[in-house]
């Protein structure tokens, strides 16, 4: 442990794969070897459940990767870096390859084999989908209108508004009408409302769909509200006003990040049930093993209050090696 945290912290790309994985700061703590309690506390949980899943699909299953499982299993430990980093605020400058290969010898050993075990495990639950082209293309036909091209039309109203703009639609004024007359977006409300199309290969294409799912088509829904960069804040209605269906050419990415995000919660349950019933001792240093609203975990050490320390005076009066 003393090793892995000293080498995320002292490489930076790591630390930034590291991070997206579960985000925590990995900043040098007191001292130049050390990282904060938070940090290594989160780095202590990722190990305990790769441990905790590794020997039971060793014991469960009498598992062993073959060096072509530990190969697929490495590619898809970068591919998964890759994917989370993605998706995180702070970009990371180098790759998950090169990341991975600045871990000590040990820890990338583990990892890879904590992958393997993973995904092991994960072909063995009934409730996930296999990501092949087979499984997702069937999963795409079972949910095709999914994947839709949106068109989307918004307004954005002021509280003071909300009221009577939701009596309008509720007595069949048009979402034309209603951006019209109520939005505060003058761009799109000059063209009754209409913001723009997204397909699955849009970045935006995601929360969008979120937005507006169980919605009525050409209807407003409202989305959680909305602050504009001065502080105003606004309800933001948002409207599916035209639906072009894709192919499975066209929805494959989104396909597979919903398969994937489908399998993890699947995963979850499994997971949070293992940690559940693991003897798990956890180094004080590290952090400590308790139980969570979501499950058990490990949790950064606590510390004495402020109020209990009485004498900080001591370490400044002492000799200067020690200010």
């Amino acid at each position: 442990m003393d090793a892995e945290l000293s080498a995320i912290s002292h490489n930076a790309d790591l630390a930034c794969y590291i991070s997206s994985l579960d985000t925590a700061s990995y900043v040098a703590g007191a001292g130049s070897d050390s990282v904060k309690a938070s940090a290594a506390a989160t780095w202590a949980n990722l190990r305990v459940e790769g441990l905790a899943i590794n020997q039971y699909v060793t014991t469960t299953f009498k598992y062993h990767p073959d060096a072509a499982e530990l190969a697929a299993a490495k590619t898809s430990l970068e591919d998964e870096m890759t994917q989370e980093a993605a998706n995180s605020t702070t970009k990371c400058t180098g790759t998950s390859a090169e990341a991975l290969a600045a871990m000590p010898a040990e820890m990338r050993s583990s990892e890879i084999e904590d992958q393997a075990t993973s995904l092991y495990l994960v072909k063995k639950l009934n409730q996930t989908v296999p990501l092949t082209k087979a499984s997702m293309t069937k999963y795409y036909k079972s949910h095709v209108t999914d994947y839709d091209t949106l068109c989307v039309s918004i307004a954005l109203v002021t509280p003071v508004d909300v009221p009577v703009f939701e009596k309008a639609e509720a007595t069949g004024a048009s979402v034309a009408t209603l951006a019209k007359k109520y939005s505060q977006d003058p761009t799109s409300a000059a063209k009754g409302g209409a913001y723009g199309c997204y397909s699955p290969s849009s970045p935006y294409y995601t929360s969008v769909r979120a937005d507006v799912a169980g919605a009525n088509f050409d209807a407003f829904t409202a989305t959680p509200q909305y602050t504009d960069q001065d502080g105003v804040e606004y309800a933001l209605f948002v409207a599916v006003t035209k639906r072009t269906r894709n192919s499975y050419t066209v929805a494959a990415s989104t396909v597979l990040s919903d398969l994937r995000s489908l399998n993890a919660e699947a995963a979850d349950q499994v997971k949070v049930s293992l940690l559940s019933h693991a003897a798990v001792y956890v180094d004080p240093s590290f952090g400590q093993w308790g139980q969570n609203t979501t499950g058990p975990e490990v949790f950064a050490p606590s510390v004495p209050s402020t109020a209990n320390v009485t004498g900080a005076e001591t370490l400044t009066s002492g000799p200067a090696t020690y200010q």
